[in-house]
């Protein structure tokens, strides 16, 4: 195994044994969670908007180790974004933070956060508008 893959293996692991930004946002503008049956993930999000921004956002959910990584590595990249920039990140955005090469059995593992914050962001987003 090449040097770097084994450190973003270790990368992976910290972040599932040691999330950032686990837990709940009492009072969220944005409140979601998706659940893969294929493996039984589940991941949700809770995010504090200010004028657009996103102020904070915090993960809470079970599964595997990449899933959970994944849902740690992509709120710390969140915060401070606007909606707008957050709507823009990306599936290959996500497999370049993993670093390492993801299986097809283990996509869906790490692009659930992702799918998270996509159906939220895009919901908030579309409330806006409604109230406008």
């Amino acid at each position: 195994m090449a040097a770097d893959e084994q450190f973003y293996r270790e990368y992976i692991l910290d972040h599932y044994k040691n999330p950032r930004n686990f837990g709940r946002i009492e009072a969220a503008d944005i409140t979601h969670e998706e659940y893969n049956p294929l493996c039984g993930d589940m991941v949700g999000m809770d995010f504090r908007v200010r004028d657009g921004v996103i102020e904070d956002v915090k993960f809470h959910g079970r599964g595997c180790a990449i899933s959970q990584a994944s849902a740690s590595l992509l709120t710390e990249r969140l915060k401070g974004m606007t909606l707008d920039e957050a709507q823009q990140v990306g599936k290959d955005d996500v497999l370049e933070e993993l670093g390492i090469d993801i299986s097809p059995a283990r996509l869906k593992c790490a692009l659930l956060s992702l799918k998270v914050l996509k159906v939220g962001a895009y919901g908030l987003a579309a409330e806006e508008e409604d109230e406008q």
